[in-house]
């Protein structure tokens, strides 16, 4: 069984009038109309009605006791609550001040007593018309508000999650730290950058001493927790932003250190390799030591437009060689 669509609900107007015919008068041609129509004699009724029920449109005597018109409208447009209601002023007084000021307080129209009929419904009805013309753009603008806001939230958190995706696809998942693709990028960034500046960049290639032994002396899972606690030395050896720490490979480490020369990146090593033995990992299956130690290849140059960074890379992994054959659990310098 289909239900009967819901009746458009009457648009409410308050009239205020002291004179009883007058507000009888109104009373009665506006609801025959279809009006939802409510009268009073006087403003102080007129405020405290409005605390009720809003009205959609005042009609407004001017001359009262104790409150006369232009007061009401203007307590009427002082306040937020009621601001936005249409007032027209219905009077006996057809003297041009008396309109300029019912217009200087906020009414928006003017009737002259006495009133035609027609002429009320008339100006009633346009101003009902303006009023729903009005509340619509209000809806339409709060609803655009809306969609701009949720669009805006929904940009947010796209943007969020491509930021998140960024760096998802840009980290190592054990080590948290840059993998071998953010790796590539930065150091092709960096040595375009610094050879157009002409600084130095230096490279520390870091690999752990016999990894494979300490993986089956005590497990992957110890393993595993052995690279991160070794990343992260590695990670908190370097200050500056521009610095970036990367994982290599299984168990090797790549620094790239943007405007640092030989001096400066032997240093970083130094911190790194000191650091490493107050961790003092265990390693009972090293040749070389009871603690896990790394062998590191140092090597800085100047980026030149017509080389390409495989230069600094193939010279740092042969640093690292080096480092091994001469014994490992040390540092290697070429530059």
């Amino acid at each position: 069984m289909q239900l009967p669509e819901a009746l458009p609900k009457k648009e409410h107007v308050l009239v205020i009038d002291d004179t009883p015919p007058n507000l009888h008068l109104l009373i009665s041609m506006l609801t025959r109309r279809g009006y939802d129509v409510r009268g009073v004699s006087d403003g102080l009724t007129a405020l405290s009605t409005m605390q009720e029920e809003l009205p959609d449109l005042v009609l407004l005597d001017i001359n009262m006791p104790n409150m006369n018109g232009f007061q009401v409208c203007k307590q009427l447009k002082s306040s937020e609550h009621t601001h936005d209601i249409p007032v027209i002023f219905i009077s006996a007084r057809d003297e041009v001040l008396d309109k300029i000021q019912a217009f200087a307080v906020g009414g928006v129209d003017y009737i002259t007593k006495p009133f035609q009929i027609a002429e009320v419904l008339a100006r009633v009805e346009n101003q009902l018309a303006l009023r729903r013309l009005q509340r619509q753009l209000q809806e339409q603008n709060e609803r655009l508000k809306q969609e701009i806001d949720s669009r805006i939230i929904a940009e947010n958190l796209l943007q969020q999650a491509n930021e998140k995706l960024g760096q998802l696809v840009n980290l190592d998942g054990l080590t948290q730290l840059a993998n071998r693709r953010r790796f590539d990028e930065y150091l092709e960034q960096e040595w375009q950058r610094l050879a157009r500046e002409n600084l130095p960049l230096s490279l520390i290639m870091c690999d752990i001493d016999f990894f494979k032994n300490y993986n089956d002396t005590y497990g992957h899972v110890a393993g595993d927790d052995c690279l991160r606690k070794v990343s992260l030395l590695i990670k908190e050896s370097v200050r500056r932003p521009a610095d970036l720490v990367a994982r290599y490979g299984g168990e090797e480490f790549v620094l790239v250190l943007p405007n640092t020369d030989i001096e400066g990146a032997m240093a970083i090593a130094e911190t790194i390799r000191l650091g490493l033995l107050e961790l003092v990992i265990p390693h009972e299956d090293s040749a070389i030591s009871k603690l896990v130690t790394l062998s590191m290849g140092v090597t800085s140059l100047v980026p030149l437009f017509d080389s390409q960074p495989s230069v600094l890379l193939t010279t740092a992994d042969y640093a690292l060689y080096r480092a091994k054959e001469l014994g490992r659990n040390q540092t290697y310098q070429i530059g």
